[in-house]
């Protein structure tokens, strides 16, 4: 509810120890409640807090999630749209000088950290 009575709408998104495929991606991977599950997760009146957070808050199944390259513009809070979650176009392998070419590597610029953009890790 909020400060004046109204109702509030909001999400949270409960995570847990990651296994598997996407342990390798991060650490942590977030909770997903079955369809058959969904009575032991909404129904307070009968399941207690602790009996369905022990059944459902587990990793995954493997194979369930499936992990890709996206474009890094998702970085950015200005840019919105369904764009931002396709796989990233294939980049070709960088092309390697040969040894006592003489060329080297382009310098890379560090990037400045935007501060008004959060990290979720």
């Amino acid at each position: 509810m909020g400060p004046n009575g109204e109702e509030m709408e909001t999400a949270v998104i409960i995570t847990t120890a990651a296994t598997g495929e996407l342990a390798r991606l991060h650490e942590r991977t977030p909770v997903i409640v079955p369809p058959d599950a969904f009575d032991l997760w909404l129904d307070c009146g009968k399941v207690d807090a602790m009996t369905a957070a022990d059944a459902l808050f587990v990793p995954p199944p493997e194979g369930l999630l499936e992990a890709y390259e996206i474009s890094p513009a998702v970085n950015h809070t200005a840019n919105d749209g369904p764009n931002l979650i396709e796989p990233a176009a294939a980049q070709p392998p960088p092309v390697q000088p040969a040894a006592n070419s003489g060329a080297h590597a382009p310098a890379r610029r560090a990037r400045k950290k935007d501060a008004r953009q959060q990290s979720l890790f």
